[in-house]
Parts: structure tokens; C-alpha cells; sequence
């Protein structure tokens, strides 16, 4: 096996920390052969979709895959920028906003912050080479999903696995699998929904919005629904609301499997029947707006709920970069650096050639 190198390396070169942050990924334009070619990536996934392969290979190629591009490439459509997808400016910005919060702090100025996504791009394996180019040798991973799931953070750490395994040189590792509970972050996200409370009034009804995973990921030991409600929670206790006041609900189900509820869709169809004339929504587990906040919840769910009998449905927008969930990860990130340290100036061979000479003079 020929392993991963660059016939250009030099040990001369600085040792480096890395800080790379990463989300799921976005298609490379809102096109059906684009979304054939992300989708094809995402859903073949193991840690996605837990059935059998050659059953799944056989609906995924047989069917998925020649129906669903179509209709995501027009839902891609709606919410694509001359910057590209959301999900892809946001994460961008986050990685910049990141990298000036922690360059302000002097004590870590041997940083580079980068992003990846998981499927699509920038690749992981593109942006880790690039990092390991740069001098990076030890390496800090956030994956940007408050909640644990197996469907997504531990998919980012398989790829960072399979990298890892074809690298003749492996980086030091730290991987965050989760922040649910972060006190930083539950108050970035109590911030914004009183900002928006400032601006636009109070709703009947605040509803978290987390995206769902099948019951049986829940019933075989993954800690997302639990991390979900918890997150709820925090942030329902900080922002004073009584246990009517607000709800937890699970959107983006996909297939006939039986998924983790209560279900959004049904839940904003049922509320005016129960009453419940206005409705604020928030999604505490995307770290930035995406096809799935934009559309599904800004605007297919709003449809569901005003024809149900709604009168006012308001989305609270994500954290994006907003100020105070750059410095909620700068934080997080702080803390998980804590200890990590490398040798200011020349290269290790420099460095080497130091001790080597230091050596041979005290010998004498």
C-alpha cells in the first residue's frame, strides 16, 4: 500500500495546531446531476441509512437515485445564492469568524481554523491535506452538530478514519463528539430567540425543531433524542418558559420506517385545533441555515400550519455566524485545546540539528 505524502515536504517547516470545523455537506449547484452525485455519496452511507447493502444498493441505484435528484435539485433552487448553497457561505463564514476569535487571543496564535463537509464540497480528505501542507500536526475536530448522533458525528470521525489509515504521517487528535449542554452555546442560542422576541413579540407557542433519526438508532443506544430534549430544556429554563410554552419535535423524515416523534409537520398541523393560533420555530441542532431550516421549516411547514387554521408562524433564523455562537465555539474550542502546545519557529529538523550539535559540544 502506498501511503499519503508530498515528495515536497520539509522538515524545516513549523509545527502547526488545526482546528477544523465541519457539517454535512451541500450538492456543488442546484442541478439533478449534481444532487445524483451528492446524494449518491450521503445516502450510500452506512452510518445513514442502516440497511443491508445489496437490498439498499438496489433502491438507492434502482430507484432513489433516479426520482429524488429531480425534485431536491428544485428545492436547492429556491434557496442557492451567486455564493453558493447556505449551508456552504455559513460554514465558510464560521470558519473565518473563528479563526479572528482566536488569533485575538495571543495565547494561540500557532492556529489554523478550516472547514470541510462531510459529503460534497470542500472534501475532508482535501481540506486535512491541505491542513497536514500547512504544518499541521496536531489536529482539534469540531463536527458543527450540537447533538451526538451516530448518523452524523460518527460518520465524520469514519472519514477522518479512512484518511487517517492511507496518511504515512497521522496528526495528534481531538474530536468533539458533542455540545448539547455547552453553557456558551445554550446562551447563543437564549440570545437569539430574545432578540427576535424584542423585535417581532412572543408566539403562543416556541417549537424546537430538530432533525429526526429512525427509532431504532434511539432504541439501539444512540443519545440524539435525549440530547435533543435536553438542549430544549437549558434553553427553556433560561428563557423562564412553563412546560406548555414550548415543544420538542423531530422534522426531514425519509422512507416508510417508523422515525423518532413527535413529528414537525404533524405537530404545526395539529396546534390550531388545540388552540394554538401562533407559532415560533427554532432548530437547535443545525449550527447554520441550510435547505432544511430555509425551506422545510421557513416555508413548507409554514404552509402546513397556516392551512391547518395558523394565523402568524415566524422562523427564528440559525446562529450562523452571529457573534455570539463564534464565541460559544472559540470557547468550546479553548477548552478543548487546553495542554496542546507546539515548538515556536524553525522546523523539527532545525530543531534536531540543535540538539544534535548541543550534544556533540557538551562532549567534549
Amino acid at each position: 500500500m502506498k501511503f499519503k505524502g508530498s515528495p515536497k515536504f520539509s522538515h524545516q517547516q513549523a509545527d502547526k495546531i488545526g482546528v477544523l470545523i465541519s457539517n454535512l455537506g451541500t450538492p456543488d449547484a442546484p442541478t439533478t446531476p449534481a444532487l445524483r452525485k451528492y446524494l449518491k455519496q450521503f445516502l450510500w452511507d452506512p452510518r445513514v441509512v442502516e440497511v443491508p447493502r445489496p437490498l439498499w444498493w438496489l433502491i438507492l441505484n434502482g430507484i432513489i437515485l433516479r426520482t429524488r435528484p429531480q425534485r431536491s435539485a428544485k428545492a436547492y433552487a429556491s434557496v442557492f445564492t451567486p455564493a453558493g448553497s447556505p449551508l456552504l457561505y455559513h460554514t465558510r463564514n464560521q470558519a473565518q469568524a473563528l479563526q479572528k476569535a482566536l488569533d485575538a487571543n495571543t495565547e494561540r496564535s500557532d492556529v489554523i481554523v478550516d472547514f470541510a463537509m462531510r459529503y460534497g464540497n470542500p472534501s475532508l480528505d482535501s481540506v486535512l491535506e491541505s491542513m497536514f501542507q500547512r504544518g499541521v500536526r496536531k489536529l482539534l475536530v469540531l463536527p458543527l452538530y450540537p447533538q451526538y448522533s451516530g448518523a452524523t458525528v460518527a460518520s465524520t470521525f469514519d472519514a477522518l478514519s479512512a484518511d487517517f489509515v492511507q496518511r504515512r504521517w497521522t496528526p495528534d487528535l481531538r474530536f468533539i463528539s458533542h455540545y448539547h449542554d455547552f453553557a456558551p452555546y445554550i446562551t447563543a442560542a437564549v440570545q437569539r430567540i430574545e432578540e427576535h422576541w424584542a423585535q417581532h413579540g412572543r408566539a403562543d407557542k416556541l417549537l424546537f425543531s430538530y432533525h429526526g433519526v429512525p427509532l431504532s438508532y434511539l432504541l439501539n443506544g444512540d443519545p440524539y433524542h435525549c440530547e435533543c430534549y435536553k438542549t430544549s430544556r437549558l434553553i427553556a429554563e433560561r428563557l423562564g418558559l412553563a412546560e406548555g410554552e414550548y415543544m420538542t419535535s423531530f422534522q426531514s423524515r425519509f422512507g416508510r420506517e417508523e422515525w423518532i416523534q413527535p413529528y414537525t409537520d404533524a405537530t404545526l398541523k395539529g396546534f390550531p385545533a388545540q388552540g394554538v393560533k401562533s407559532v415560533q420555530v427554532f432548530c437547535p441542532g443545525f449550527a447554520a441555515d441550510c435547505l432544511e431550516t430555509i425551506e422545510e421549516i421557513g416555508e413548507e411547514n409554514r404552509e402546513y400550519f397556516l392551512h391547518a387554521g395558523g394565523e402568524r408562524y415566524e422562523y427564528i433564523t440559525a446562529l450562523n455566524d452571529r457573534p455570539q455562537h463564534i464565541e460559544a465555539l472559540a470557547a468550546l474550542v479553548r477548552e478543548n485545546l487546553q495542554g496542546w502546545t507546539v515548538a515556536e519557529g524553525a522546523g523539527r529538523q532545525t530543531r534536531a540539528d540543535a540538539r544534535g550539535a548541543n550534544a556533540h559540544s557538551s562532549s567534549h
